[in-house]
């Protein structure tokens, strides 16, 4: 497939206002083997700007090689790629920043020189990234550790200080590949965070999960993918969608005329107070002529609730049960 200039595809606002933005990122069909095998099988990804996006799958479903191939790190088999414009990631890589799977800094280099070393290799001048390496450290705490040798830091400021790095020379694009792996629960709230201010100031967001619930809170969108291929690409809110929402009723009363509103296959149950408790997809209809008829018949509304289907329902719904239970595997691994 190809996509000539001037074609460059854009996409509708998350906030549905209807109104055109470009796309930070845009993959057709890409396809990558290693030794014969299929790591990513025909991958489609349309990346808005300015969106945090989630990449969700269980270990080895094939995110880390996407990510790499969107990064121009490695090449597709076949397909297209087009990151911020251009189909060639390496000639805008000062405008791209990468988090690895896997952390590394030379142990001897001091942090603010580690922040402004990472800053160089995307075109930053070191002095500069030197200025801005110490501001960045003082704005987030770290100050006091800008001349400690990376090996005098704790584990959790080293991956900070990778982090500062990937940001330092102020990206319009930042790709985190599994970055809440080894981060205790504080760290990965302030990760969370500054996620969002990244987005919010207009910098598109990509970051790939085994963990549905960072998803869930932080994602506009997301990719779930599962050997190799994504059989969904999304709003997450389209995502839950797959699954209708579950009504949750309670009633005074166990019959009358009002029970013929409810769907058929509604599942009941006695209380121990002789209530009856009901549960039900939402109909088609909406709840409004349900709820007419519950008041009409006067079956004595004790509570009613619409609880929509989470991302991890979904997950399972879209990828499969063998998905889904990799994934909780990889979690509790991760746990170990």
């Amino acid at each position: 497939m190809k996509i000539e200039p001037g074609e460059w595809r854009v996409a509708a606002n998350a906030d549905g206002s209807g109104q055109a933005r470009p796309l930070a990122i845009e993959a057709r069909d890409l396809v990558k083997r290693f030794d014969g095998t299929i790591a990513v099988d025909g991958v489609n990804l349309s990346v808005p700007e300015g969106t945090i996006y989630g990449i969700l799958g269980p270990n080895g479903a094939g995110k880390t090689t996407t990510l790499r191939m969107l990064l121009g790190i490695i090449d597709p088999d076949s397909g297209l790629r087009r990151v911020l414009g251009h189909e060639r990631p390496h000639d805008i890589a000062h405008l791209i920043g990468y988090l690895p799977e896997e952390r590394g800094l030379y142990p001897a280099m001091k942090a603010s020189e580690a922040i402004a070393f990472l800053g160089a290799l995307r075109g930053l001048p070191l002095a500069e990234g030197r200025r801005r390496g110490r501001a960045l450290l003082e704005e987030h705490g770290l100050g006091p550790v800008a001349d400690r040798q990376i090996r005098q830091l704790s584990k959790g400021m080293a991956q900070q200080v990778q982090l500062l790095g990937t940001l330092v020379h102020a990206p319009r694009l930042v790709i985190f590949d599994e970055p809440f792996s080894g981060l205790d629960a504080l760290n990965q709230g302030k990760l969370e965070r500054l996620m969002r201010r990244l987005a919010d100031q207009g910098t598109t967001v990509i970051f790939s999960t085994h963990v549905i619930a960072h998803a869930e809170r932080l994602c506009d969108e997301v990719a779930i993918i599962a050997g190799g291929k994504v059989p969904f690409a999304g709003p997450v809110d389209v995502a839950r969608d797959r699954i209708p929402a579950q009504v949750q009723l309670e009633t005074r009363a166990a019959d009358g005329r009002w029970r013929a509103a409810l769907p058929a296959d509604a599942r009941h149950a006695l209380k121990a107070a002789g209530n009856s408790y009901w549960q039900f997809a939402l109909p088609e209809g909406g709840i409004e002529p349900l709820l007419r008829a519950l008041i009409e018949g006067d079956a004595g509304i004790l509570s009613l609730s619409i609880e929509r289907a989470g991302l991890h329902d979904a997950f399972v719904a879209i990828a499969g049960e063998a998905a889904a239970q990799a994934l909780q595997q990889g979690n509790g691994e991760e746990g170990r």
